[in-house]
């Protein structure tokens, strides 16, 4: 199986001696549980696109610190790619700026959240239940790292999961293209870091009720399997 990861952002090189850079992050996240995976990484944000949609057979977009409404070329082009990929349906998996893409290129609303930032430990609640949401289970707890929300969905659009400051913190697109808000690649440490760095961007009150959160039972390598069976359930 062929995957390709669109990096839509780097670590910062202080932050790298915790867990690399993302193209460390997703593998380490997926490989243990689809040992079959291999991927290719594609440096979308120094402009490094597939030269073809079927380079890969699963496309995953990554996190940034850009908004996906940000006028820059790169961001243009990846829009652009994200609707070839819907055409041609071909499976993508969208993770925070990943999953804000793929409702903005296909035509929903991304703005910032009226509630300001989401850090730390969040909440989701499945509000419909998919049948490769396995094993199943009504809630699951996800670290969360953002300013910018998907706001309206795009057409043939189903949200899936809401938590109470996100209210689209996962959808799907048609079968082949799945969105979530949150990051399931990222370690506790990593999330801990980010925020320390952010305290005069985001406000002390927020950090350390995220860094609390910290604490709280964490599901993403169960939402690691719901997305490789997303991916099984459409091949």
């Amino acid at each position: 199986m062929k995957i390709g990861l669109l990096e839509c952002d780097h670590v910062r090189d202080d932050f790298r001696p915790i867990a690399g850079d993302y193209r460390e992050m997703f593998p380490a996240l997926f490989k243990p549980l689809a040992s079959d995976w291999e991927f290719t990484f594609y440096d979308v944000v120094n402009h490094h696109f597939p030269a073809s949609i079927d380079e890969c057979d699963v496309y995953i977009c990554t996190g940034s610190k850009f908004s996906v409404y940000d006028q820059e070329p790169w961001i243009q082009t990846l829009k652009a790619f994200v609707r070839e990929l819907y055409i041609h349906q071909k499976i993508y998996l969208g993770v925070c700026f990943g999953h804000q893409m793929l409702g903005e290129a296909l035509g929903g609303k991304v703005q910032k959240s009226a509630v300001g930032w989401c850090v730390g430990i969040h909440e989701l609640t499945i509000v419909e239940p998919q049948k490769w949401m396995q094993p199943a289970q009504p809630t699951l707890n996800l670290l969360m790292m953002c300013q910018d929300q998907v706001h309206t969905l795009p057409p043939d659009s189903c949200v899936l999961a809401t938590a109470s400051d996100c209210p689209i913190a996962m959808f799907r697109v048609g079968d082949r293209m799945l969105g979530v808000q949150a990051h399931p690649e990222f370690p506790l440490a990593y999330e801990k870091e980010l925020m320390l760095s952010r305290v005069e961007r985001i406000g002390m009150p927020k950090i350390e009720a995220g860094l609390e959160s910290l604490s709280n039972p964490l599901h993403s390598t169960l939402m690691a399997e719901w997305m490789i069976a997303f991916v099984k359930s459409v091949l």
